[in-house]
């Protein structure tokens, strides 16, 4: 797909940062790492990415505001559009060194994501999506999301919370619920990863109760732009501003809706 000047300036920042993530990732036990918080951690690494995706986008679009994980919030000049950035989706998996991460850059335009870039390094896939131009995977494959139509045969993925996150009994109850009515359910630790692999099929569906908007922008976009059906966990919650997410194919939706939704 032939992208934006934005798409264009948003694929070169992941790339850049991407180059120096995979660099840190084969040194992953030399790295500085200091504890954030329970459970949570923030790596010098991560640090260095933001640095390159700001310096990139902020010094294309000056005038843009700014959302990023480590740095916090800047409003630009331009309170009409933002950056949304996470520069490393999978810290944990990455200080494990498990080869599951990734960039997600998003650009908001009056409240909607415009634009969005997951980019996992370590496989090389570039997922990227423009509203209204569909969802694609490198230089030139068009997205879709699965067309399989049974739960039976649906394997969805989900973020199970840890340490001291509030929504673990109502995820552990979720599992309860889907797990007998699916054919699996995976847990890899990278919510802008699992949303865009619903996008490309891998998945029929995902959900998570707990997410920063950081963590699901530029997947979100990706995901509907592939023909995903996204909502909130229950019925009216806004998926972005909650943090509370629920994406699945069109045939699936109702059902794996309906497990989640019950009481």
């Amino acid at each position: 797909m032939q992208g934006t000047a934005n798409l264009n300036i948003m694929m070169k920042a992941a790339r850049k940062a991407g180059r120096s993530l995979v660099k840190d990732f084969r040194e992953v036990e030399n790295l500085q790492v200091s504890m954030k918080g329970a459970g949570d951690f923030v790596s010098r690494a991560d640090i260095e990415a933001e640095r390159i995706i700001k310096e990139e986008l902020m010094g294309a679009r000056p005038t843009y505001g700014w959302l990023g994980e480590e740095g916090g919030e800047t409003p630009g000049e331009d309170p009409t559009r933002r950056w949304i950035v996470d520069p490393l989706d999978g810290t944990t998996n990455f200080l494990h060194g498990l080869p599951h991460w990734a960039i997600s850059i998003a650009l908001e335009h009056k409240g909607q994501i415009v634009s969005g870039v997951v980019f996992d390094a370590a496989k090389d896939e570039m997922f990227y999506a423009e509203r209204g131009s569909g969802a694609w995977l490198n230089d030139s494959k068009r997205l879709r999301v699965s067309g399989r139509r049974k739960m039976i045969e649906a394997v969805f993925a989900t973020g199970i919370p840890f340490a001291a996150k509030r929504t673990l009994p109502a995820t552990l109850k979720d599992l309860a619920r889907v797990m007998p009515e699916c054919a699996g359910v995976r847990r890899f630790g990278a919510a802008s990863l699992d949303l865009a692999y619903v996008a490309a099929g891998r998945y029929e569906g995902y959900w998570e109760r707990e997410l920063q908007i950081w963590d699901a922008a530029a997947g979100f976009l990706i995901a509907k732009e592939a023909g995903a059906l996204i909502e909130g966990v229950r019925e009216g919650q806004d998926p972005l501003e909650s943090g509370s997410i629920l994406c699945a194919n069109n045939d699936i939706f109702k059902g794996f809706a309906k497990l989640l939704r019950a009481e």
